[in-house]
């Protein structure tokens, strides 16, 4: 389940019948997506707040971040529950990036951005790499042609629910060493 604000301003809790996820070998990586991959720097954990607040960004349509929801996520990100991934431009300027919850093999995105061409796919290649060093399960919610044009494909709750126990059993990309 994921939180999402409802019209009235409360907060729901969500397990769509369909759920969008993207194979880890399933990326769509265009040609001109690849030359991207080598414009910018990328990060991993580095700038967490910056990225949740380019994602909340007030102009952005259907903004959904409130400053309780960043305030919750920042406190997960400080737990090591919820990461990002940032990209730079040459200038070392955020241009893009994502961020999520990591679960042992699943990783659940929450929301991405982009103010620059292509970086918050750049960013989704990125995290893709690193789900493919003992991810299980890439969820990004809910199918926009956006993802669909990456490689997202839509399972139904039954299969996700399948999927689940496996990704949560596995240490995961992101998992912390003993020290």
């Amino acid at each position: 389940m994921f939180p999402m604000e409802l019209p009235d301003g409360h907060l729901g809790w969500w397990s769509p019948v369909e759920r969008a996820v993207i194979p880890l070998d399933g990326l769509r990586v265009t040609r001109s997506l690849r030359q991207s991959t080598r414009r910018y720097l990328v990060s991993v954990d580095e700038d967490f707040e910056a990225v949740i607040e380019g994602c909340a960004e007030a102009d952005r349509p259907n903004s959904w971040i409130t400053d309780e929801f960043r305030d919750a996520y920042v406190e997960l990100y400080r737990l090591g529950w919820a990461h990002s991934i940032e990209v730079w431009d040459v200038e070392g300027s955020l241009v893009g990036g994502l961020y999520g919850v990591a679960i042992g093999g699943l990783f659940a995105g929450e929301s991405m951005f982009h103010l620059a061409r292509d970086a918050s796919k750049v960013a989704l290649v990125h995290l893709v790499v690193i789900m493919n060093r003992g991810g299980r399960l890439l969820d990004v919610q809910w199918q926009t042609p956006h993802l669909e044009s990456l490689g997202a494909v839509v399972i139904g709750r039954d299969e996700y629910l399948r999927r689940l126990p496996e990704a949560l059993s596995v240490p995961g990309p992101f998992a912390r060493g003993d020290g």
